[in-house]
């Protein structure tokens, strides 16, 4: 049975013009559903396209009910949207992101990557497409007991705001795997895993503690009855989710005092993951106190799932993923061309 790419490559050989046709119809599809909502010109102009071009196009594609027509703009239909989903696959092929997921993969001993177009940096889809992407991360991976980690960010409140499971969860469990940051409650680990578990009608447990302690007020609230018994269920979860971030911003969100951070740096932190500081090589150089998750737990975890996206955020990625423990990563396209670089320079 010949391959995906082969497929592709026989096409390309035979019917070269169908090929780049399907391309020109997937990238139109996809920038519509990109934009919600989007007018003929502005299309056009996000596509490099001429109106008249574009107009042909769109035309078929709504004869086929693949777009909806409105006076504001046009829109992604249903059967649009389920055809964008069943040519993914091909579309990775396309656009030569089997090839980085499947380096990425090999290179950090991962079991799988997704990549989504686009750089979460600039691009507020990329960023809506990186939560989307993770939601299907999770739910490949997820039954429907589990307990689920999760961490705090915005890119798991992006994936929290799209989690849907069309099977019944109720019997499985969301915890944020850490205390509060006192930033954005949106963007907090309690609001992240209350909003997924009211998404797929699971349950839900929360950890109303702060996430930075001090040694004192660590082991006094360990001592409490309530505290216990949320961080025992926590640090059981089966699967774990979280994002990656710059080890200064996340430092200084948690308000980490100013010579603390600078020996983090003399350290070579470089990036932030689950309370935990790594540098560029993946090894830990500093931690925090927290009543949330500890290392030991995540590295136990049986599925260990990391979202996150934009070039800014490349080298803190390939930091995180060198240490090992991640199963799965879910990135863009921006940070990925950076980890390649950066394994590039490794093997060169």
């Amino acid at each position: 049975m010949p391959t995906m790419q082969k497929i592709l490559e026989l096409q390309q050989q035979l019917i070269p013009d169908l090929v780049e046709v399907m391309k020109a119809r997937y990238l139109i599809l996809e920038q519509v559903r990109q934009s919600d909502l989007i007018g003929r010109r502005a299309l056009a102009a996000s596509l490099s396209m001429t109106e008249r071009v574009l107009r042909a196009e769109i035309d078929f594609l709504k004869t086929q009910g693949l777009v909806d027509i409105q006076p504001a703009g046009m829109q992604i239909s249903e059967t649009g949207r389920k055809l964008l989903i069943e040519m993914e696959p091909i579309a990775k092929a396309w656009f030569g992101f089997n090839e980085l997921e499947e380096r990425i993969r090999k290179f950090f001993g991962l079991k799988q990557v997704w990549i989504v177009p686009g750089d979460s940096d600039s691009s507020p889809h990329a960023r809506r497409e990186l939560g989307r992407a993770g939601c299907q991360a999770l739910l490949k991976y997820m039954g429907s007991d589990d307990v689920v980690a999760v961490t705090g960010g915005s890119t798991l409140a992006h994936m929290a705001n799209q989690l849907t499971s069309q099977a019944s969860l109720k019997g499985a469990w969301f915890v944020p795997a850490r205390g509060g940051l006192g930033e954005s409650l949106d963007y907090q680990a309690n609001t992240i895993a209350s909003t997924m578990a009211k998404r797929t009608g699971a349950q839900y447990r929360l950890l109303h503690v702060p996430d930075h302690l001090s040694e004192e007020a660590y082991v006094s609230l360990m001592q409490e009855k309530n505290v216990q018994e949320i961080v025992k269920v926590i640090r059981n979860a089966r699967i774990v989710i979280h994002g990656i971030g710059d080890a200064v911003v996340m430092a200084r969100r948690r308000m980490v005092d100013e010579s603390v951070i600078s020996a983090m740096l003399e350290e070579g932190a470089l990036a932030e993951a689950f309370g935990y500081y790594f540098d560029r090589k993946g090894s830990v150089v500093h931690r925090m106190h927290t009543a949330g998750l500890r290392l030991e737990e995540i590295q136990t975890a049986e599925v260990v799932i990391a979202v996150a996206g934009g070039r800014s955020k490349g080298e803190a990625i390939a930091a995180v993923m060198q240490f090992g423990h991640d199963d799965v990563l879910v990135t863009d396209e921006a940070a990925a061309l950076e980890i390649v670089s950066g394994i590039e320079g490794k093997i060169g």
